[in-house]
């Protein structure tokens, strides 16, 4: 069985915990109720193709590993293991080689430098069948750009053997704290998923919330104190321009999210001591309520088609999560357990809902089918919230945040098994995190 073959088989394993069981000869996949076995693979260092890229070569190799490590699919073989070396990108492999190690797949590449530019190229082989896993691929720009092309060579790593889009080559928009506890200074700022390429894009004398990346990445919607009340503003992230998107007096707006074609915003509105759900369209400014119940009304979140919304309520006396239409008119509730649910999100594939969930004095990120079935909680600490879906709808993003004077928020990031937790390196505290779409 080819690793092609695989890869429908890998995403099984992701959703419904199954092992794979690797052996001699033709994969074989064997289903049993265990725990996953990642996928062995090797990533020699890359061949630098001229005496300037030496240093790049090994960098862009080292995040191609962190990438895929990262997952929890796959499990890098180290280097002390091998046998043979890679010294061309164009030598025959010795698959006998690579077997002998029980690497299933193996990632070869090169990397040249000229001036201020940069190549990367690399292969993908498949080392059971002894063959090389669809053709090689090329990426070229700017030296300033190399962790981009490694998570480009990444993503399409992790495509060719799982079968499905990766996540490596996104951006993230977090607000950065710094400071005491009961002073804490609030800024946007944004950096690759693995917390690397921190930019500012606000100073902190103003208390900004929920940032939120726009479907094409290039803007992001926030609330901003800046006027002593919450307002929504919109930021374009090119050029750090920014502008108050709902101002409307006696009132407070937050918790906005964009739609899915970038044309409009769903948001909550307090106005006379209750909060309902406005969405506005972006161009003329026109708003339209969605809800006009007693209860509070928050956290709206798009289905990705644009037909559905999901969102918090508290209208049955406790926090759970509601569905309506997007024009909308009656809601669904779709939560049913005990505690209180909230910030609700709907996954990009458009096959779960991820949210926060409070219960017996602990927090939780959990998922749920869209209808409320099948929830399932993927962690639990002492306080936790705010999830974010990666590009592939796979990996959710969250804060968390630990206890006492001195607790500070801090990213982590949990595949969708709850299986894979991670912390995400930040320059200090860290949080309501923003998954960006692929970069183009």
């Amino acid at each position: 069985m080819s690793i092609r073959v695989l890869s429908a088989v890998l995403m099984s394993v992701l959703l419904w915990a199954l092992p794979v069981a690797a052996q001699q000869g033709p994969l074989r996949i064997e289903i049993t109720d265990g725990v996953q076995e990642p996928l062995p693979y090797a990533v020699p260092d890359f061949v630098p193709e001229n005496g300037a890229s030496g240093e790049m070569a090994l960098n862009i190799a080292r995040v191609v590993a962190d990438d895929l490590t990262g997952t929890g699919l796959f499990r890098e073989i180290g280097k002390e293991a091998f046998i043979s070396r890679i010294t061309s990108f164009s030598s025959p492999v010795e698959f006998a080689d690579w077997k002998a190690i029980n690497a299933q797949a193996l990632i070869t590449g090169a990397v040249s430098v000229n001036g201020g530019n940069i190549t990367v190229k690399f292969r993908v082989w498949d080392v059971f069948a002894g063959q090389e896993l669809g053709d090689g691929l090329q990426f070229a720009g700017t030296t300033e750009g190399w962790r981009r092309m490694a998570h480009k060579v990444a993503d399409a790593v992790y495509e060719r053997i799982t079968g499905e889009g990766g996540y490596f080559d996104s951006r993230v928009v977090f607000v950065s704290e710094t400071g005491p506890k009961n002073d804490r200074k609030k800024r946007l700022a944004v950096m690759d998923y693995d917390g690397a390429n921190v930019q500012y894009l606000t100073d902190s004398r103003s208390i900004v919330l929920n940032p939120r990346f726009s479907p094409t990445g290039d803007r992001v919607l926030y609330t901003s104190y800046q006027s002593g009340f919450p307002r929504i503003n919109v930021l374009d992230v090119a050029n750090v321009g920014q502008r108050v998107l709902q101002s409307r007096d006696g009132t407070q707006s937050f918790g906005p999210r964009f739609s899915p074609d970038g044309q409009r915003v769903v948001f909550s509105l307090e106005a006379g001591g209750n909060t309902d759900i406005y969405v506005m369209d972006i161009a003329s400014g026109a708003e339209t309520r969605l809800t006009a119940a007693p209860s509070i009304e928050t956290s709206p979140s798009f289905s990705p088609d644009g037909s559905k919304i999901v969102f918090e309520s508290d209208r049955s006396g406790a926090r759970q999560l509601y569905v309506m239409n997007a024009s909308g008119g009656e809601a669904q509730r779709i939560s049913n357990g005990a505690g209180n649910y909230g910030t609700p999100v709907w996954s990009p594939r458009g096959d779960l809902i991820a949210f926060t969930k409070q219960n017996k004095g602990r927090f939780h990120i959990g998922v749920m089918k869209t209808d409320g079935g099948a929830e399932r909680l993927l962690t639990a600490s002492f306080l936790e919230e705010g999830p974010t879906w990666s590009p592939n709808g796979r990996v959710i993003m969250f804060t968390r945040e630990t206890q006492g004077a001195g607790g500070e928020a801090s990213l982590y990031r949990v595949d969708i098994t709850g299986r894979t937790l991670k912390k995400v390196r930040t320059p200090g505290g860290a949080s309501d995190p923003s998954w960006s779409p692929l970069q183009k």
